[in-house]
């Protein structure tokens, strides 16, 4: 039994995944991560780590499915293997319609920066389109939170967020309207730290700094949907492991008639997407 290895390369974060092939089904092998101080480092170590806790050996392996920013560092086979560079919005696409079980969607990924991708299902296989995106992601959200408050890393922060209220930052619909007729829900924030009290404690703006990252991508999927007239978006990355932000597209949900799904191992989705990219006979060759 052949198995495909994809891997999502970053920064200072390697995710790998792998699918067991046993004619036309696919066994997938739950993902894992790797931290390090560079790329190579990081890929190998996950390899390591990968193939080891999986008993996996290099015989075993059929092609290994590179993405992301450092797979760019990747210029050589990894131990001789068929290893190839496969597109990040394909991966990020193909991986949030597997996750979702849909046939199409809005795909978000949130990671350092949030990309939007438009997938599809079709007969001659899963169309994905960029959609474009912004620079306001996990990245925004750490850099705003270690200057501001001295915090910066997330799990801290998500304890903090627990403790905010947002009515001592964000200015909304209600502070600026008395009108019960208004056509936008009265909690919709106006303007994000635009009611910034000198009484605002560090929970709190530890939470606005979170709600502004999550309504701009939330805004951003919005429009996109309502362009290619679908109702449901699919997150992904590493963002929608924190609630302070998944709870901002849950509310949401009925004010714009979005369905935000965030699927299982949905930090996964880029990665598990690569590995599926085999089937889609979109790759280059290392």
């Amino acid at each position: 039994m052949k198995t495909i290895i994809g891997i999502d390369i970053g920064g200072s974060t390697t995710k790998i995944v792998g699918f067991r092939l046993d004619g036309d089904k696919r066994e997938l092998i739950s993902p894992q991560f790797v931290r390090a101080t560079d790329a190579i480092t990081s890929v190998y170590g996950a390899f390591g780590k990968f193939t080891v806790q999986n008993g996996l050996e290099l015989g075993d392996i059929d092609k290994v499915l590179m993405t992301g920013v450092g797979a760019s560092f990747i210029d050589k086979p990894i131990y001789s293997l068929d290893c190839r560079s496969v597109s990040e919005f394909k991966s990020v696409g193909l991986g949030g319609l597997y996750l979702s079980e849909l046939d199409e969607a809005i795909v978000v990924s949130m990671g350092t920066g949030t990309a939007l991708i438009h997938a599809k299902k079709t007969a001659d296989g899963t169309q994905t389109k960029y959609l474009g995106g912004t620079g306001v992601g996990g990245g925004t959200l750490l850099g705003l939170s270690k200057k501001m408050i001295g915090v910066d890393t997330v799990e801290h922060l998500e304890q903090m967020c627990a403790e905010g209220n947002l009515d001592n930052i964000d200015l909304r619909i209600k502070d600026i309207s008395g009108d019960d007729t208004f056509q936008i829900n009265a909690d919709i924030t106006a303007s994000n730290f635009g009611k910034l009290s000198d009484m605002a404690s560090k929970n709190d703006i530890a939470l606005g700094i979170a709600n502004m990252v999550a309504e701009t991508i939330a805004m951003l999927a919005v429009f996109a949907a309502r362009n290619f007239k679908v109702k449901t978006v699919v997150l992904t990355g590493n963002l929608t492991a924190l609630k302070a932000i998944t709870n901002v597209f849950e509310g949401l949900e009925p004010t714009f008639g979005i369905k935000f799904v965030i699927p299982e191992l949905a930090q996964f989705a880029t990665v598990i997407g690569a590995a599926l990219c085999d089937s889609e006979k979109q790759t280059k060759a290392r």
